[in-house]
This record gives structure tokens, C-alpha cells and sequence, in this order.
């Protein structure tokens, strides 16, 4: 799994982008509560169900590879000139 640059930042706005997600498809609500590792994990499953991202073969599924699943994700989304891109 090769580091993306600004892969935190790049995962942060992947968490609110994916949580706008599921809020605009009324999949679920999100409790203050829920940990960030919940929420990763809904994301992740919630996304590949919709098949808007490949899955991970089930061995590969832990916190660190979805939430680079995420970030490259969120940052497809992005314009090319974005500054979390460079």
C-alpha cells in the first residue's frame, strides 16, 4: 500500500465527504458517540455496497487499508489542481 501525499488530510475530508454521503441516502444517522473507526467501517461498507469503490479482499480489511480506500476515493474527486494533491 503505497502512501498517498496528504494522506490524512486527504482521509479527514474523505470521513465528512463519506458521512454527507450516507446522510444524503438516509443509509443511517451517525451518534456523537460512534467512534471514528465505526464510522470508517460503515463508510467503507456502505460505499462498496453501492458500488461506488471496489471492495478489499475480506484478509486485506482492516482500519488502515479502508482509510486508504477512502482517502484515494475522496481524492479522485477532486480537481487536478487541488492543493491536497500536490
Amino acid at each position: 500500500m503505497k502512501k498517498l501525499k496528504h494522506e490524512a488530510d486527504l482521509f479527514k475530508a474523505a470521513l465528512l465527504a463519506g458521512m454527507k454521503y450516507d446522510v444524503d441516502r438516509k443509509a443511517a444517522e451517525f451518534e456523537p458517540g460512534d467512534s471514528i473507526s465505526e464510522r470508517v467501517l460503515f463508510i467503507y461498507r456502505l460505499l462498496v455496497h453501492d458500488k461506488v469503490i471496489q471492495p478489499l479482499p475480506e484478509d486485506q480489511v482492516a482500519e488502515a487499508t479502508m482509510k486508504h480506500k477512502l482517502a484515494i476515493w475522496y481524492s479522485k474527486q477532486l480537481p487536478k489542481d487541488h492543493p491536497l494533491l500536490k
